[in-house]
């Protein structure tokens, strides 16, 4: 693609970068077929093409409206279309520079920018977020049927077992999990443990930054990034083998941190020293599977649907390493139709386009349940608890279940 940026972007670094990614499209269209929004809608505004062509001609000078912000804002982010692009578009990226400088140009209601900033502050803080959760399952019995559906009960996390292995690994907690399901992170200490790894949590860690910087709050998003890179280096210096991550979509947030902080001096070694060293959950599991193989229970294990999210499959690329995991650990696990399309959640999404993660969620349900599982599974807490409002069967990180199968809970 051919571009011409105006002056007052060509020159900068987003500028550059958002130039270097227009250039390797080449109009194909074949991002429509697996776009969500452009399978719900039809319009091809609210495909990768059609939002790339509205970002290039904003870089270009063109006037900007809420109509490009419009489009932009009912794109889930969900990367499919990197996936399935053949010229490698890093549509993600381009998308994160188009937000911020259409926020920048188009003024959203005060009702809007109050409810975007309050999901930001609540999301992200660890302490916020736990007490507005011990009110919601308070008042649980008085809320309206969809909303209460939304809040999961109360759940154990159960043991964590002692640092007592010379291997180490440090595991992001996050702002919202250890609220809704304290139970996967000491799941994964416990799996670890059996195959001879010891899990630690840095106190001083806390959100990814992923909710912030989606909502376009970057210096906000950019604070949550060092604050972390300061809390993990330490044991990064200490010896710790990877930083293990059991939410997919913080995940793909923790991969990106080099490149987020690259053009800062103080922080851009550390940062992609950090990016490297971020393992999702599976891929720790899987190099691991000859001594996870001795400790597997020889007891009957469940028929599953495995829910892939988009952060895993499309942003980490991690495709079919859980499946297998599962498989090998005696699972059935049946077929889920369409299984690269979104669920609906995308974080926020669910809040800010409810009508469309409405029918987007209704969709992967059918799918999942499709197949007459036992149980669902998935590897995101934001899956997993969008998903769990729109089905009756239980709905749980996979860590969960393999914890289970080897007998360590």
């Amino acid at each position: 693609m051919q571009t011409q940026l105006a002056d007052w972007i060509k020159d900068t670094p987003k500028g550059r970068e958002a130039d270097s990614v227009l250039r390797k499209c080449v109009h194909c269209g074949f991002c429509l077929a697996t776009c969500p929004t452009y399978a719900l809608l039809g319009d091809e505004l609210d495909s990768p093409r059609g939002r790339i062509y509205l970002m290039k001609q904003m870089l270009e000078g063109a006037p900007v409206t809420e109509r490009t912000q419009l489009h932009l804002d009912r794109c889930l982010t969900c990367r499919a279309c990197e996936t399935t692009c053949p010229s490698g578009v890093e549509y993600g990226r381009l998308v994160d520079i188009g937000r911020e400088l259409v926020e920048e140009r188009v003024a959203r209601p005060a009702g809007e920018r109050l409810r975007r900033r309050f999901l930001a502050k609540a999301l992200s803080s660890r302490s916020l977020f736990a007490s507005a959760l011990a009110l919601g399952r308070m008042f649980r019995p008085l809320l309206p049927a969809a909303l209460a559906r939304k809040i999961p009960k109360r759940q154990a996390a159960g043991p964590w077992p002692e640092v007592r292995h010379p291997r180490r690994m440090v595991a992001l907690a996050g702002c919202v999990q250890p609220s809704l399901a304290p139970s996967i992170n000491a799941a994964a200490a416990r799996v670890l443990d059996q195959i001879g790894i010891s899990l630690i949590e840095a106190p001083a860690a806390g959100c990814c930054g992923a909710v912030t910087h989606h909502l376009n709050f970057q210096s906000d998003a950019l604070a949550f990034v060092k604050s972390n890179v300061d809390a993990w280096w330490p044991y990064v210096e200490q010896g710790a083998e990877a930083i293990v991550i059991t939410a997919s979509g913080c995940g793909t947030m923790v991969a990106d941190y080099g490149h987020l902080l690259s053009g800062d001096p103080a922080y851009a070694a550390k940062a992609a020293r950090i990016s490297a060293l971020a393992k999702d959950i599976s891929e720790v599991v899987a190099a691991e599977k000859g001594a996870l193989a001795m400790r597997l229970k020889d007891k009957p294990a469940a028929k599953i649907a495995f829910h892939s999210p988009c952060s895993l499959q499309h942003g980490l690329r991690i495709r079919g390493t859980v499946e297998s995991i599962l498989s090998e650990a005696g699972f059935t696990l049946t077929h889920v139709h369409d299984a690269h399309l979104c669920c609906g959640s995308a974080g926020t999404y669910s809040i800010l386009q409810p009508e469309l993660s409405a029918r987007l969620l209704r969709d992967k349900v059918l799918s999942l349940e499709s197949g007459r599982p036992g149980q669902v599974a998935t590897a995101n807490i934001g899956c997993l608890a969008h998903i769990q409002s729109g089905t009756s069967l239980p709905v749980r990180h996979w860590i969960e279940l393999l914890d289970e199968k080897m007998g360590s809970g």
